[in-house]
């Protein structure tokens, strides 16, 4: 039996390529599913995907399953809650970031600006589609990324650097960086209504 060609990263930890092979670079445009992506992305910030990917149960339960509506009404003994649970990352930067995110996310709704669609025009509605041979090419960050960073931070959001941006946007498939020599580059495409070229 062959074994799958794909993107170098995740390596053979099972969870790790049973996310890259099911979840990575899927286009996402559920508004509270991108939210969770970004606060997840977020609490990433110097640490490594598979540790947040390992927690991301346990962060589920501790942030009521990222229901917004939820989660803009924690209060202090909240946090001191979720600074004392050890199955997610205990910052309280990050935690309030999170926090302040939700609130961010309903004023949005509430002045009639749907995340989902807001995020997804800055690529016209449709997934980018690169086409690198080698991690090496894969850029940390890009000029789409510096200007979505600074249009989030502009909104309220925290935690939303360029660099964390990026990992975001190829997380939810706003853009295709799964390598051209990856099985999952042409279902990713597929998925963005784009036929491989023959």
């Amino acid at each position: 039996m062959t074994a799958l060609c794909r993107c170098p990263w995740p390596k053979d930890d099972p969870l790790y390529c049973a996310y890259h092979d099911e979840e990575w670079g899927v286009p996402e445009h559920d508004s509270r599913a991108l939210w969770e992506k970004l606060v997840l992305d977020g609490f990433q910030a110097g640490l490594s995907w598979i540790t947040i990917l390992k927690k991301r149960d346990a962060f589920r339960r501790a942030f009521a399953d990222f229901d917004p509506e939820v989660v803009a009404r924690y209060g202090e003994d909240d946090i001191q809650r979720l600074l004392g649970d050890a199955g997610i990352i205990r910052s309280r930067a990050k935690i309030e970031a999170a926090i302040n995110g939700a609130r961010v996310f309903l004023d949005m709704r509430e002045k009639g600006q749907e995340f989902g669609p807001w995020v997804w025009s800055f690529v016209d509605g449709r997934p980018l589609q690169n086409a690198w041979d080698a991690m090496s090419q894969v850029p940390a960050q890009t000029p789409l990324s510096v200007d979505v960073s600074k249009a989030l931070r502009a909104k309220g959001f925290n935690f939303v650097g360029p660099v964390i941006v990026y990992a975001w946007m190829q997380a939810t498939g706003l853009v295709n960086d799964h390598l051209t020599t990856c099985f999952r580059h042409a279902d990713v495409r597929r998925m963005a209504g784009l036929d491989e070229v023959a």
